[in-house]
């Protein structure tokens, strides 16, 4: 039983094979290549194209080689030639940077008297200057009023003495018309003898001694009567005439160019006020300005000198 089956199964088989060609006997046939299998420990591709020992791939290659190798150079070059112009311009820079440095520098050393600090206290520090200016003022328009006091003062004696010199002189001349043999006597009038009716007389004798002879060997009687026998008695009125205009000239002389003099040495001492504020101000204005020059520049330069350490930094690194 066992033997039959299997025959069975095995005749079977080739009748289907020859079932099979006989419905397809009119199709071609169907050669498949035969791909072998191989083992191998190698992992590349077995298939890639050999581009090596082509002379034209060679060539393009070398060719872009070339250049990328010129675009490198090139831009090494060109990143040289910005680096240095970027180090000259830095080196320029820093050097404007430390001139100016130089030039603030001196300007802090003759600025260094200054005071740097703007505070409260400088306004009492220019009301004091301001009060020593005025103080100093004063005292020279006090010296100057006393001085032109004086001067009025000298100024109205000598315009009184001379009014009571002019009186006196006045008074001899009316002698002329009363009396016919009558001398001018006013040349004998000065002013430090005119208050005096002795020292009048004293004087006359020293002018007329010669001009009272009569030719007889006498005096006349003009001279008799005012020289030498009326004496002091004569000429005391006229005396008293001069010291009564000295008297009344001088308070109102002296009143008046007392006013003149002393108003005239206000006005001006008022002016030289006024000049000598404005020059404090002025001054203090300078100093002011100068104050605040030195801090921008000292501002300015902290400034320029943060710079200049990043200038610096930038280089080193």
């Amino acid at each position: 039983m066992k033997v039959h089956y299997i025959n069975i199964l095995l005749f079977a088989l080739p009748l289907n094979i020859l079932e099979h060609n006989q419905r397809n006997h009119k199709s071609p046939t169907q050669h498949t290549p035969k791909i072998p299998n191989t083992r191998l420990l190698c992992e590349c591709e077995l298939y890639i194209a050999n581009y090596d020992n082509d002379p034209q791939i060679k060539s393009v290659m070398d060719n872009f080689n070339k250049q990328t190798e010129q675009r490198f150079h090139e831009y090494d070059n060109r990143m040289q030639e910005n680096r240095q112009k970027c180090k000259k311009k830095c080196d320029k820079v820093i050097q404007k940077i430390i001139l100016k440095d130089k030039i603030e520098k001196e300007l802090s050393e003759k600025l260094a008297t200054l005071q740097t600090d703007i505070q409260s206290d400088s306004i009492p520090a220019y009301v004091f200057v301001k009060r020593i200016g005025q103080l100093g003022l004063n005292v020279w328009k006090t010296a100057a009023i006393k001085a032109a006091t004086k001067e009025a003062i000298a100024e109205a004696t000598d315009a009184a003495t001379q009014a009571g010199v002019d009186a006196v002189v006045s008074k001899l001349k009316e002698l002329l018309i009363t009396w016919s043999d009558a001398l001018d006597l006013s040349p004998i009038v000065t002013s430090s003898n005119y208050k005096c009716g002795l020292a009048l007389v004293e004087r006359a004798k020293e002018l007329f001694g010669k001009a009272c002879s009569n030719g007889k060997g006498g005096t006349t009687s003009f001279c008799n009567s005012y020289i030498y026998y009326g004496g002091e008695e004569a000429l005391e009125p006229f005396a008293q005439a001069g010291r009564s205009a000295f008297e009344t000239t001088l308070p109102s002389q002296k009143a008046l160019l007392e006013t003149a003099k002393v108003g005239a040495v206000k006005a001006t001492y008022g002016s030289y006020e006024v000049a000598i504020i404005a020059s404090i101000v002025a001054i203090m204005v300078i100093v002011l300005i100068m104050v605040i020059l030195y801090l921008i520049l000292r501002y300015r330069r902290k400034k320029k000198m943060k710079k200049k350490l990043q200038y610096i930094k930038l280089l080193e690194e």
